[in-house]
């Protein structure tokens, strides 16, 4: 059950505004060093899409979605992303990130395996896997954090691309 009318919830930029502000330099950073690893943008909202949903952000989906359409992200792979091991509609660099995304997400299950890094490590190079796993870990982050503050979905509009 939601019980998320029943209280108010701190507004984080509000009340720690130095702290959101490093939060979104460390997004900044993240974004900077895929774009400099040559990790397409695209991979990095497939990413944003599966942590959040394993970690049942709401608010992260309706975003990453929007921002993953607006790129030309098909709605086929984007409704089939949960399932993205029973599918065909994914690449072998596609499906590395994705497992490394979600052993990243669920580390307390077992921690990164061997396995899963290596096949990560077979399709790109060590300042991709790096930027993958900033990618991972900042979208973690701000699924917590939306979630811990109860963050509306639906407002969100992606940024028209010039």
């Amino acid at each position: 059950m939601n019980n998320s009318a029943s209280i108010s919830r701190v507004a984080l930029k509000k009340s720690t505004p130095d702290v959101s502000s490093a939060m979104g330099s460390l997004h900044a950073a993240a974004v900077s060093a895929a774009q400099d690893a040559k990790v397409e943008p695209e991979l990095l909202e497939l990413i944003r899409i599966r942590a959040s949903q394993i970690n049942g952000c709401a608010f992260c989906l309706d975003m990453h979605t929007k921002d993953a359409r607006a790129a030309g992200e098909t709605e086929q792979r984007v409704y089939a992303l949960n399932a993205w091991r029973e599918t065909p509609f994914f690449t072998a660099r596609e499906r590395a990130a994705l497992a490394l995304t979600e052993a990243v997400t669920l580390v307390h299950d077992g921690q990164v395996p061997d396995a899963v890094y290596a096949e990560a490590a077979d399709v790109f190079d060590e300042t991709q896997i790096a930027a993958l796993i900033w990618a991972a870990t900042v979208i973690n982050a701000y699924n917590r954090i939306a979630i811990a503050t109860r963050m509306v979905p639906g407002g969100y509009q992606p940024t028209p691309k010039n």
